[in-house]
């Protein structure tokens, strides 16, 4: 049996219940992206820093920020208006108590733009877009090289500043107290670690992978709920699934794969970070150079730490191991 027609005002409410069609999506601007930063000092040289941006919902601009030290953090809001952009963080290890406020425009396929300081003081930077790192092929494995001969520090070089407060003892490479970092003279691509390392309580250091991604070593205690501040994360950038430290002063061991930004890390035996990807470099990193090979750098400048058995496997490709 056929049914009389709805009322004027039952067919308006139909038509406000049925959901509203996807309104479509307009093309990202240009600096929707990662991105892989030069900044310039007072003293002529570079520090590295990063950022990225990405689209929250059909217009937001949204991201993540890291400057020379310190973690990522969230980017509430990216302003984007003809080809220039700006955004501001709150202040985290820098001088001052002013927000940091990111100014910059598009140049072509990069972008250029200056820093404001939480102090007030200006940097001039210049940005690359970064690499993506995917690898065609998965790796063949060469043949391992101890970069620690357990005598002496041939092979290792010291980075940053700070007098340094490393030597060889007993089959043992110790950092007596906060100083200089160190790292290896060679530089690697893709590659397996393998390393053991002591920390005493409250100790705090990190193993840099290329130079550039840090994975946290430190007393991270009994403590269940982790960040990526935590041993075994990658610092601030991803957080281990769960702690699998021993206590202070007991000898540990990390096995650590990196193949492009694919990482793999393994904490006393237990998988902790399982093939993520590194978005981009942590705070500390040696440079910005994200594609390029780099060094082992173990964190000297925090507190004392020890560190024996340091093995790298590198993947067999004409640039996984360079002098």
């Amino acid at each position: 049996m056929s049914r009389p027609p709805l009322p004027v005002v039952a067919l308006a409410a139909l038509a406000l219940a049925r959901p509203a069609a996807a309104q479509p999506r307009g093309e990202d601007p240009p600096v929707v992206g990662r991105w892989d930063l030069k900044v310039a000092q007072p003293d002529g040289s570079t520090a590295p820093s990063w950022f990225e941006v990405t689209r929250s919902g059909y217009t937001a601009l949204v991201g993540r920020f890291v400057h020379n030290v310190g973690s990522a953090r969230p980017i509430g809001k990216v302003e984007w208006a003809d080809g220039t952009f700006r955004f501001a963080v709150p202040p985290q290890w820098e001088q001052g108590d002013g927000d940091l406020r990111v100014e910059g425009r598009v140049d072509g396929a990069a972008l250029r733009g200056t820093f404001t300081l939480p102090d007030g003081s200006r940097r001039e930077w210049t940005a690359t877009r970064a690499p993506t790192m995917r690898r065609a092929a998965a790796p063949r494995w060469g043949t391992p090289v101890p970069l620690f001969n357990g005598r002496d520090l041939a092979g290792w070089t010291t980075q940053g500043g700070g007098e340094s407060k490393w030597a060889a003892r007993g089959g043992v490479l110790v950092n007596a107290a906060s100083g200089a970092n160190l790292m290896t003279t060679r530089t690697f691509d893709d590659f397996k670690l393998s390393l053991e390392f002591r920390v005493p309580e409250k100790g705090n250091s990190g193993v840099y992978l290329r130079g550039r991604h840090e994975v946290q070593v430190e007393d991270s205690g009994t403590n269940p709920e982790l960040q990526s501040v935590n041993v075994g994360g990658v610092y601030g950038f991803l957080v281990p699934s769960e702690n699998a430290s021993r206590r202070p002063g007991e000898w540990q061991r990390f096995d650590i794969t990196l193949v492009g930004r694919r990482v793999t890390v393994v904490l006393n035996g237990r998988s902790v970070v399982a093939d993520q990807v590194i978005p981009g470099p942590t705070g500390g990193a040696i440079d910005a150079d994200e594609g390029a090979p780099g060094p082992i750098l173990l964190q000297g400048d925090h507190t004392a730490v020890e560190f024996r058995n340091i093995v790298v496997t590198p993947a067999v490709t004409s640039t996984s191991v360079r002098k």
